[in-house]
């Protein structure tokens, strides 16, 4: 992996209590009409960029919600459709206060239970970050 070329981004798997009373987890996951797909909320660092920093600034970009970082979980490293290689440094992330509007790069957003979340990711390479989390919110 030539380390100049690799694309540097960085996300949350965002979470929350049901508001639906049963106090469940809920995991947030993103539509992105540009790749028609259901994603985590992440994207690329800017340059010099701290990537809890640029974890942080894409959940709210991405979903409008503040959030509280958490635990690190493991990155993920793959090949973009560009052929570059791309690490993506992930953080649990507790969301709080805000609100979702769509946009160009996120038109849709729905709050999950884990099993739901697992299923509806687009990518193989995000289900296992869902397991992450729930490993992490168990020891904390």
């Amino acid at each position: 992996m030539n380390p100049a070329r690799t694309v540097l981004a960085a996300g949350c798997v965002l979470w929350r209590r049901s508001p639906w009373g049963d106090g469940g987890l809920e995991i947030c996951l993103v539509h992105r009409p540009k790749y028609d797909d259901w994603s985590l909320p992440k994207g690329k660092l800017k340059p010099g960029e701290d990537p809890l920093a640029g974890a942080l600034r894409e959940v709210l970009e991405e979903t409008g919600h503040m959030c509280a970082p958490g635990a690190r979980l493991p990155s993920v490293h793959y090949v973009d459709g560009q052929g570059r290689p791309k690490v993506v440094d992930y953080w649990a992330a507790e969301a709080s206060a805000g609100s979702f509007v769509p946009g160009d790069e996120v038109d849709r957003l729905l709050w999950l239970p884990p099993a739901a979340a697992r299923l509806r990711l687009t990518q193989d390479r995000d289900r296992h970050l869902v397991d992450a989390l729930l490993d992490a919110l168990h020891r904390s």
